[in-house]
């Protein structure tokens, strides 16, 4: 593991197919939070997390989270990582249960996929218009 900056800490997390949702991202361009002090990429997170429990279908697809993805333009966001596959940024979304099922349900066919690329006929329409970046996985490009 490279050596690490005290004020940069990474840990250890699922070495599988992931949504990383950023936990910082702002609620609305007017607005940081709710009323109750929560970020939109928090409540994100929390309904990432209760519809993934809703349903064990999204058992094998790890939901974690971290501060600040960079696409503060683009809140909500997540990004969508697997050894192997292509990852990808995607962003722009509510925080609410219908955009996390959008989200694990797209995550769903991506870690069934073989190199993280998801026929568009399959894309769940609550992610279609969200994709942000796709970046190539280690030691590879996309051709």
């Amino acid at each position: 593991m490279p050596d690490v900056q005290a004020d940069f800490m990474l840990k250890p997390a699922a070495n599988g197919p992931a949504v990383v949702a950023c936990n910082t991202c702002r609620l609305s361009d007017e607005v940081r939070e709710n009323e109750d002090g929560q970020r939109g990429g928090a409540l994100l997170v929390e309904a990432l997390r209760r519809v993934q429990a809703s349903d064990p279908a999204y058992a094998d697809v790890a939901v974690e989270e971290m501060p600040c993805l960079f696409a503060c333009q683009s809140f909500c966001t997540v990004h969508l990582r697997c050894p192997g596959k292509v990852g990808y940024v995607m962003g722009k979304f509510t925080p609410d249960d219908d955009a996390a099922r959008a989200i694990l349900d797209y995550a769903r066919a991506y870690a069934d996929s073989d190199w993280g690329q998801v026929p568009y006929k399959q894309w769940p329409q609550g992610v279609k218009g969200h994709f942000l970046t796709r970046t190539p996985p280690e030691g590879y490009v996309v051709e």
